[in-house]
């Protein structure tokens, strides 16, 4: 899952910190969600702030004056942070943790961790670092206009005033980028030259295929025929006459003034100031004090370990030769391909339909938001990931989206599916980020919290729970599943190896093609995804051993009083935390029980 793709400042500061609040942000509510009157008075303070900054988040909440505004990229809206976040800092400091309740000690304790970790960052001016493989600010608005309804005129009104505002994304990209040339805090060669297919692909959009221009493609039929004719020709204007000369700039910047500066190496270590980036980029991502070497240990750790299980399920489906042997079968036999587009969508689309019947017997409480399946656009798919998760809007009426990318089928095998299937849809990111974004009860700060290691830790315990559901039929389909945890601890493996121990890339690919039956074009893929992407390939593994550990303590101490279905909810419910606050409410809760 990848929330707003590739401006690394707002990605940051969605995962991490606030904004200076803005008059026009006032949320619509500031319900009390805490006992303590210091705490209840810093959470809606916060809860104005937060809104400021990510008017995406607030918008898809129903928000009305967010929709009209962007998240601001520059430089000088990150250094501003500096001041409120210290003011947030000095007031939760003044307030003593260990008189106030559990739950306020909580977010006593999280909102103390974003705030601290905010400032922290600052300093290392991560949105240098403005693309990545998969794209940059074109990219970031192509997945805004993906996810817009549009019900109302004021809708279309708000989408055509944040249309306008694309342009300063742009701008800001650019200005973020020149100033990692200045520092030598570049992208490497390659990551240049895979965003490059999808900078390349941006400057040939036509009318009819131009991702901002489908949001007023269909209006509602509230909107008279002339207004609805203005909105479209307004929004043609728009990207006519100021997106589109600034896709060309940047793809003129990029390939006359980066990729000639873009070093070979691919390891953010060998950048100034590379070292204690990544290690702080690890901090973040697992919630944890682990360094890079420690992290490196528990993926050959977990690489050994599940390679004996993968030994198991390779024999179970018959195989006489060698695991490398079954690596080729597996890779090559047509029969684990699909032969359409449309047949892959299809199957799925029927492993979607057949996770949702087995929810009711893992969880108490399930969201009220539904989603859909769906391609990969076409424009992006050749450096996309195998698949993802978007969130959707409750507020606004968006399913959230299972996105599957249906390009280059012969890398697309069926064993692989139900894994991909269970991780990003159900049990996985739809039925988690869907629950968080309807805790209703609870702080703002925690609706849009994304803390990665418990995120995407929960949607490789999910595959895990495809067991417990019988979802996987086959030994070869099993082995699928294990393939994919293989591929989570080699991220250990790898990301360490390049970003702290100065591997290349090819000493990175060989722990995934020697233990894994990954298509080599995804391997491809995910290698440039983790080289211009620092530490987040760390999360998964850390957070899903965490998430197996918590739950062998809960079965442990309960015995026969062991619910999965009231341990899901607890895990579940009250959104995601770092995972020592959730060790922290979970023991609380298995004690309760």
């Amino acid at each position: 899952m990848k929330r707003i793709a590739t401006l690394s400042l707002v990605t940051l500061l969605l995962t991490s910190v606030a904004a200076p609040a803005l008059a026009q942000a006032t949320p619509p509510t500031a319900a009390v969600q805490a006992e303590n009157p210091a705490l209840a008075s810093i959470l809606a303070d916060y809860e104005t702030y937060l809104r400021a900054l990510d008017p995406i988040s607030a918008g898809q909440e129903g928000d009305q004056a967010a929709k009209s505004r962007l998240p601001d990229p520059t430089r000088a809206f990150e250094e501003a942070q500096v001041q409120p976040l210290t003011a947030f800092k000095t007031r939760l400091a003044a307030i003593d943790p260990t008189g106030l309740s559990p739950d306020d000690a909580l977010n006593h304790a999280f909102l103390t961790r974003i705030v601290d970790r905010g400032i922290e960052a600052i300093a290392y001016d991560s949105s240098r670092l403005a693309f990545d493989s998969e794209g940059g600010p074109g990219q970031s608005a192509a997945y805004l206009a993906s996810t817009t309804r549009i019900a109302t005129r004021a809708d279309a009104e708000a989408w055509l005033t944040r249309l306008a505002g694309v342009s300063a994304f742009y701008d800001a990209g650019l200005a973020n980028a020149r100033r990692g040339l200045a520092t030598g805090f570049v992208q490497p060669k390659s990551v240049v030259e895979s965003a490059l297919v999808t900078f390349r692909n941006e400057t040939a959009y036509t009318a009819a295929t131009d991702p901002l221009l489908k949001p007023t493609a269909t209006l509602p039929a509230s909107i008279p025929t002339e207004v609805q004719a203005d909105l479209r020709a307004r929004a043609a204007a728009i990207v006519a006459e100021q997106i589109v000369p600034r896709r060309q700039a940047w793809v003129d910047f990029v390939e006359d003034d980066y990729l000639p500066a873009a070093p070979e190496a691919v390891g953010v270590g060998s950048l100034p100031g590379g070292k204690e980036f990544y290690a702080f980029q690890a901090r973040g991502y697992t919630t944890t004090d682990l360094t890079p070497d420690q992290i490196h240990q528990i993926g050959l750790d977990e690489v050994a370990r599940i390679r004996a299980r993968m030994d198991v399920e390779m024999k179970a489906a018959g195989w006489t030769g060698d695991f490398a042997s079954f690596l080729n079968h597996l890779r090559t036999d047509p029969r684990f391909y699909a032969k359409s587009r449309e047949e892959l969508l299809e199957k799925a689309s029927e492993m979607a339909k057949r996770a949702d019947g087995g929810l009711p017997a893992l969880f108490r409480t399930l969201p009220r938001l539904t989603y859909n399946v769906r391609p990969v656009p076409a424009d992006i798919e050749a450096t996309y990931t195998t698949g993802r998760y978007n969130g959707g809007s409750l507020a606004d009426g968006v399913p959230g989206g299972y996105i599957v990318n249906t390009g280059r089928l012969d890398q697309r095998p069926l064993y692989e599916l139900p894994a991909l299937t269970l991780h990003e849809a159900v049990p996985g990111h739809h039925l988690q980020i869907a629950l968080q974004q309807e805790a209703a009860e609870g702080p703002y700060y925690r609706r849009s919290a994304n803390v990665t290691a418990f995120t995407e830790g929960w949607g490789l315990y999910s595959e895990f729970l495809g067991e417990e559901m019988g979802f996987y039929r086959t030994p070869e389909e099993r082995f699928g599943r294990l393939s994919y945890e293989m591929w989570r601890a080699c991220r250990l493996v790898a990301d360490t190896g390049m970003h702290w121990m100065g591997w290349t890339t090819e000493e990175a690919r060989r722990c995934f093609t020697d233990n894994s039956a990954l298509a080599p074009h995804n391997i491809e893929t995910e290698l440039q995804r983790y080289i211009g992407w620092p530490g987040q390939a760390l999360a998964y593994k850390i957070g899903e051993i965490r998430l197996r550990e918590i739950r062998q303590r809960a079965e442990q101490a309960l015995g026969d009083r062991f619910d999965v279905r009231t341990f899901h909810d607890a895990l579940l419910v009250d959104g995601p935390l770092p995972l020592d606050l959730l060790d922290r409410r979970m023991d609380a809760w298995i004690a309760a029980q």
